[in-house]
């Protein structure tokens, strides 16, 4: 059995999840799982652990591309011994490399160190950047949203809405809503 993985980082990324089902249909999959969650933060990826459980010997585990499976080298080491205990493969379209062979092993192995040290220095760069911005009094970071809707939550509360409902309504979290609600 084909077995495709897709993921993209955020939810305001449908055309990514799109683009991705598309090439693994175009690949064969018999069978995708899909999600919408950060493989940076160490949340949980529920339908990783899914398409993992799922492969039996001899199936394929198909991704479209190294970054929407593993976030180090370390986690993609682990990740394709897993895939081995099974008895199954791992194959990564863009970069046409299947973990059957003995030179697609090695050339994910290069590929992944590659990719975690590319990752490495643009994050570096971002933090340089950032600090530098800082500096010259150029860097505000991102708006504070619960902050700018505070009017709005409080006239919520005064209406009687609960706290978490006002959350849902406001888009923000329940924490920032005590929180306002505790400073009036």
């Amino acid at each position: 059995m084909i077995i495709g993985y897709a993921r993209t980082s955020t939810t305001d990324q449908k055309a990514g999840l799109e683009a991705q089902h598309r090439e693994l249909n175009k690949a064969g999959c018999n069978k995708i799982f899909s999600e919408e969650v950060s493989s940076v933060q160490k949340v949980a990826r529920k339908e990783l652990e899914a398409a993992l459980d799922y492969a039996r010997e001899g199936d394929v585990i198909v991704v479209t591309k190294l970054d929407r499976l593993a976030r180090s080298v370390a986690h993609l080491l682990e990740l394709v011994e897993t895939i081995e205990t099974k008895g199954a493969y791992l194959r990564i379209l863009d970069l046409a490399i299947d973990t059957a062979t003995p030179t697609g092993r090695l050339m994910l192995t290069l590929i992944g160190g590659i990719a975690q040290f590319e990752r490495e220095i643009m994050l570096e760069r971002q933090r340089e950047g950032i600090a530098k911005a800082k500096a010259d009094g150029r860097y505000k970071g991102r708006k504070a949203t619960a902050v700018a809707k505070s009017d709005d939550i409080k006239k919520l509360a005064n209406e009687g809405m609960k706290p978490l409902q006002i959350a849902k309504e406001v888009g923000v979290g329940k924490s920032s809503v005590y929180r306002i609600l505790g400073e009036a």
